[in-house]
C-alpha cells in the first residue's frame, strides 16, 4: 500500500514485518491535538490494511509516552466531533488485527493512558507513570477510560483512579495486572520491538485469531460503555467546573480551590 504522510507520528516499517508508530510531539510530551487525533484514528486502518505489517508497537518521542489531550488545543474547539472522533480511534485500536504492543517510555495520561491501556501487550520503563485525569480537568473520563481501567484492575479500583486522577508508577501498574512488564534493564521501546518480531514470526493465523477472540470481551464492553461515557464527557466540557479547570490550567494556579 501506499505509504500516507503524517504530520505528528513517525512510522518505521521493518524488515520483520513489524511497525513502529511514534508519537511525535515531543515538547510537550506527545500531547494530542485535533490533527494528530486523526492521525492516530487512521493510522490504525492503514496499517489494519497492510499485508507486510504482522505485529505493531506504539511508543512516544523523548522522554514521554504521552500526556493526553492539548488542552489549548481541545478548548478552542474547532476540532470534530469528539464523541465520533473518540469512538473512531478505540474502535480502530480495537480493529487491528495483528498485535499492538505497547512502549510507554514515560508518563501516559489522560487519553495517553487509553491509547497505552488498549494495547495488546504493555511494556513500561521504570519512569512511566499513569493516570486518568479527565475528572480532575473538570470532564468525565470518556475516552475510552471507564471502558479499560475496570476491565484491568475490577471496578472498585478502577473508580479510585478515574475519580481521583492519581497517578501509578510502572511498578504499581504491573504488581496489579494493568501492564505487562516494567523493563529496567534496557530502552523499553527495544524490548517491545524484540517482543513484536517474535510475535511477527509466529503463526500468524493463531496469533491474530486469539487476539479477536479476547478482544470480543473488550469490544464488549466498549459497545456497552464508550457511547454514554463520550456523551458525557461532551456535556461537561461546557460545565462551570470544566470552565474553572481551564482557567486554572491557564492561570497556572490549583484547580478548584477551596471556596
Amino acid at each position: 500500500m501506499t505509504q500516507r504522510s503524517y504530520k505528528y507520528l513517525i512510522i518505521e516499517k521493518r524488515a520483520s514485518g513489524v511497525a513502529v508508530v511514534t508519537m511525535n510531539r515531543p515538547e510537550i510530551l506527545n500531547a494530542i491535538n485535533w490533527e494528530m487525533h486523526e492521525e492516530l484514528e487512521q493510522v490504525f486502518v492503514d496499517l489494519d490494511n497492510d499485508e507486510s505489517v504482522r505485529a505493531i508497537v506504539l511508543t512516544g518521542a523523548g522522554r514521554g509516552f504521552c500526556s493526553g489531550g492539548d488542552q489549548k488545543s481541545l478548548d478552542k474547539g474547532k476540532g470534530p466531533s469528539p464523541t465520533r472522533g473518540g469512538r473512531h480511534l478505540i474502535r480502530n485500536m480495537l480493529e487491528v488485527e495483528v498485535p499492538i504492543i505497547g512502549a510507554v517510555n514515560g508518563v501516559a495520561v489522560g487519553l495517553g493512558a487509553t491509547l497505552a491501556l488498549f494495547c495488546d501487550v504493555i511494556f513500561a520503563s521504570p519512569t512511566a507513570r499513569f493516570a486518568d485525569t479527565h475528572v480532575t480537568a473538570g470532564v468525565v473520563a470518556g475516552d475510552g477510560g471507564a471502558v479499560i481501567w475496570p476491565l484491568l484492575i475490577g471496578p472498585v479500583r478502577a473508580k479510585h483512579y478515574l475519580m481521583t486522577g492519581e497517578f501509578l508508577s510502572a511498578e504499581k501498574a504491573a504488581s496489579m495486572g494493568m501492564i505487562n512488564e516494567v523493563i529496567s534493564d534496557r530502552d523499553v521501546k527495544d524490548a517491545a520491538i524484540e517482543y513484536a518480531e517474535m510475535l511477527a514470526g509466529g503463526p500468524q493465523k493463531s496469533i491474530v485469531w486469539t487476539k479477536y477472540s479476547v478482544n470480543k470481551i473488550i469490544k464488549q464492553y466498549a459497545h456497552l460503555l464508550l457511547d454514554t461515557s463520550l456523551a458525557l464527557e461532551a456535556l461537561t466540557f461546557t460545565s462551570p467546573e470544566r470552565r474553572e479547570a481551564a482557567a486554572a490550567f491557564a492561570e497556572k494556579r490549583k484547580r478548584f480551590a477551596e471556596r
